[in-house]
């Protein structure tokens, strides 16, 4: 039996020579497999006769956008995750949905080997092949672009002397990945970081120099995860879909950052990605008034190493489960509405309100009526300090010897 290698299939260029070089170097059979996680664009069905036409014995399509949404974006909301303080882990928290597809493929179409369009410079290698790895241990990896020297130049040239149904050229500097949670550019004119992105490699975002007019908009949340926007009920595929489209005409989410990567070169990249910031902002300002201080503080140090779990493709690790865990019992009071207005570039809160908030008016306000008992405070700064203040005395006293 001839073997069969299930390749990751985007529809462009790379990993549609992909199909006919790992035939040729191998010998095997290829299966592609395309997965939707709302980048948008072509039909899946234009993908699935492309990668026929490319000469895959089988072409099988996944719709997993809502999947997506709710096992992998709300998640990432959950923990405020932005790693190195900026990027939404766009393309990392794709990566596992695809994986798993990837795996199920295997076993549905008898294959021993997964293939995938990584070069051995980036991070999606790691996070495709460590995903791999766990869900299907027994499956062997192959990267054409890294194990069987699958350049850019190669793929033109072997795409246009076999007749590929691929239209391409050697004008388009950028790589480009994309979902529903956001998009990420680099390469190219970017990789000179002195030098300001151009208006042209935006599509999710609108120029925000010139707004239309602020936009004003509710999210409610439930247990951490939007379920309505301005009073009508969303899913979280919806919530994040309608974010981008508005929180995007006013330029909201453009991200230009020099990053770590986790094979140990820093890398200029550009994103794109509205409503997973706008959700980020709402869900962090719910968060104020809804979660305990001490448990607040942590969970913004579980948050930063959740994020940086997942940028190095330790989704299914046994430490990413536990922070889970420990996210997830954060999100229980979680619940009410956030009033934020979008406008030139920015998502500015303006209002919240919480049936389960900690916020006590009477607590906080300097006016008649105040409950707060000021005299305490004299005892409380005495015993807070006394700390230092015995340190303080010991260093006077060891210094003056």
């Amino acid at each position: 039996m001839t073997e069969r290698i299930v390749l990751a299939y985007s529809g462009g260029l790379d990993t549609s020579v992909a199909i006919g070089w790992i035939g040729e170097a191998t010998g095997a059979e290829v299966i592609a497999v395309a997965v939707d996680v709302g980048q948008g664009g072509e039909s899946l069905e234009t993908i699935r006769q492309r990668a026929l036409g490319c000469g895959a014995v089988e072409a099988y399509v996944a719709d997993a956008s809502d999947e997506f949404a709710d096992e992998y974006c709300m998640p990432t909301l959950k923990a405020n995750a932005l790693y190195q303080g900026h990027y939404p882990l766009v393309s990392a928290i794709s990566r596992p949905v695809i994986v798993k597809h990837l795996v199920k493929a295997a076993r549905e179409f008898g294959a021993t080997t997964v293939a995938h369009g990584c070069t051995g410079k980036g991070n999606d290698q790691v996070r495709f092949e460590v995903g791999i790895q766990t869900l299907g241990p027994d499956l062997k990896c192959i990267a054409p672009v890294r194990d069987l020297a699958l350049t850019r130049d190669k793929a033109i040239a072997f795409a246009e002397e076999k007749g590929l149904p691929i239209e391409t050229t050697k004008k388009n500097p950028y790589s480009i990945d994309q979902n529903v949670w956001g998009r990420a550019v680099e390469t190219g004119y970017l990789e000179d970081i002195w030098n300001a992105p151009t208006k042209d490699i935006y599509d999710y975002t609108a120029t925000p120099e010139f707004p239309p007019a602020p936009d004003e908009v509710t999210i409610s949340f439930e247990a951490g995860v939007p379920v309505a926007i301005d009073g009508v009920k969303v899913t979280p595929l919806q919530a994040i879909k309608e974010l981008n489209r508005r929180a995007g005409a006013q330029g909201v989410g453009r991200i230009d950052v020099v990053e770590d990567r986790l094979v140990g070169i820093k890398s200029r990249e550009i994103y794109e990605a509205p409503g997973a910031m706008a959700l980020i902002t709402a869900h962090k300002h719910l968060e104020d008034i809804t979660v305990e201080r001490e448990q607040a503080r942590f969970k913004a140090t579980v948050g930063q190493r959740w994020s940086e779990l997942v940028y190095d493709g330790q989704w299914f690790s046994p430490l990413k489960r536990s922070l889970d865990a420990f996210i997830e019992d954060t999100q229980k009071y979680v619940s009410g509405d956030i009033r934020m207005t979008l406008h030139g570039g920015q998502a500015v809160v303006n209002g919240r309100r919480s049936e389960t908030s900690l916020y006590d008016f009477d607590l906080a306000t300097y006016d008649t009526g105040d409950t707060f008992d000021q005299s305490m405070a004299r005892g409380f700064i005495e015993l807070w300090g006394m700390s230092a203040k015995v340190a303080s005395g010991r260093d006077i006293r060891v210094a003056g010897k």
